[in-house]
């Protein structure tokens, strides 16, 4: 194992400048970074449909949308389905996938249309497609199931 390829690949020295930078960024600074540009197309009761064009901040080294900003997408929008099929909160995840179809680039004009499969009492199972606009093609699946905290009856 070659700790100093890792290190570089990480880009690590000395000083651990990433931790310094990483500390001082704000509480829930990644849903701003990740959403800013989202436009929300279309509430129904258990579905959410927005639209975006991909911004070069979301990219990976290979200049396509990084799987963990669509991770974050799948997290993010899918709550947003739980909460539109009427649950008071949307808890926390037990489970979420991606499957990457193929790539998206900076600049494409993507819609991401998240579906609540089931909303129960104590889980809640959602969807999230992600297509290009221009074609209907669809690049990426997510699927995420949440627990939702059960209220006491006290």
């Amino acid at each position: 194992m070659d700790v100093d390829s890792v290190k570089r690949y990480f880009k690590l020295d000395e000083r651990n400048e990433i931790e310094s930078v990483v500390n001082e960024l704000p509480p829930r600074f990644l849903e701003p970074l990740v959403l800013s540009g989202l436009r929300v197309d279309l509430i129904e009761p258990g579905r959410v449909v927005c639209s975006m064009k991909i911004p070069p901040r979301l990219l990976n080294s290979h200049k396509s949308l990084h799987g963990g900003a669509t991770a974050t997408m799948v997290d993010l929008l899918g709550s947003a389905a739980i909460y539109s099929a009427g649950a008071p909160e949307v808890g926390v995840s037990v489970e979420i996938n991606v499957t990457y179809l193929d790539a998206a680039y900076a600049d494409e004009d993507i819609e991401i249309e998240a579906r609540a499969l089931r909303v129960g009492k104590a889980v809640a199972v959602v969807t999230v497609e992600f297509r290009r606009k221009k074609t209907g093609k669809v690049f990426a699946i997510g699927r995420h199931t949440k627990y939702l905290a059960i209220t006491s009856k006290l």
